[in-house]
């Protein structure tokens, strides 16, 4: 039987994985095992709970709206412009990783945000920082941040995020201070970071609905130039208030 004591010390090493492992060896007494071959158990175990812990923070700190979304529960078969491939070439994350932006519309109900939160949860699985905001969230954010002196700081972080998800855009009325914003926020991820922005607004009118010619025209330029679009339409699929995808 092996000490208990040796458990401990992986233990307070935080080497859970390893110590978890080396008490399941203990516990069923595989004494046939190699050195070798126990050493590779406890490092495969020590790996598999650091990925988890690492995706367990992930998803913690990405606050999607819909945390239980998931790209194996898509529903295709719902007319509503979504195709299958396109979908699920865009879980395949590569665009995260060159920088590219996603850019979806459609009306109310559709199931933008759900979509959105399911790239999301896979960005997580794949290892990229995620996270979501609510336009009017992120506005209050960065008012906080100027107010206490933390704009910089606010702003790299928001920059360093690998996919940042926007809902809500052209919803709500924007003040000149909130352009701005948005503004430094776009600049400081472009060609850099994935963002996706959702809308009920076709993209053709975002300019309009941005309020500002010159600022939008930057601003538009910089989330469009590079982005991928899906535009969704058809009927709600909000039947009982839950999100679309779990009223199947």
């Amino acid at each position: 039987m092996l000490s208990h004591g040796l458990i401990d010390r992986l233990a307070g090493l935080k080497l859970h994985g390893m110590a978890k492992a080396l008490e399941d060896i203990d516990s069923v007494g595989h004494t046939d095992l190699s050195f070798e071959d126990r050493l590779t158990l406890m490092i495969d175990h020590e790996e598999s709970a650091r990925s988890s812990r690492a995706l367990r923070r992930r998803l913690q700190v990405s606050k999607l709206r819909y945390p239980e979304a998931a790209v194996e529960d898509v529903d295709f078969r719902r007319k509503r412009g979504l195709g299958r491939t396109t979908f699920l070439a865009l879980a395949r994350c590569d665009w995260i990783s060159s920088g590219y932006n996603l850019l979806v519309t459609g009306p109310t109900g559709i199931g933008k945000t759900w979509l959105a939160c399911a790239l999301g949860r896979r960005a997580c699985r794949e290892g990229h920082s995620v996270r979501y905001l609510r336009l009017p969230a992120l506005f209050e954010i960065l008012l906080a941040a100027h107010g206490d002196g933390a704009y910089p700081r606010v702003l790299e972080r928001l920059g360093k995020i690998q996919l940042l998800i926007l809902d809500e855009f052209g919803l709500y009325a924007m003040t000149n201070d909130q352009r701005r914003d948005l503004a430094e926020v776009i600049e400081e991820r472009a060609q850099l970071r994935s963002t996706i922005v959702l809308s009920q607004l076709p993209v053709d009118d975002w300019h309009q609905a941005f309020g500002e010619p010159t600022l939008g025209d930057a601003i538009l330029d910089r989330l469009v130039h590079n982005a991928y679009r899906l535009k969704l339409d058809g009927k709600s699929m909000r039947t009982d208030g839950r999100p679309p995808e779990l009223t199947k």
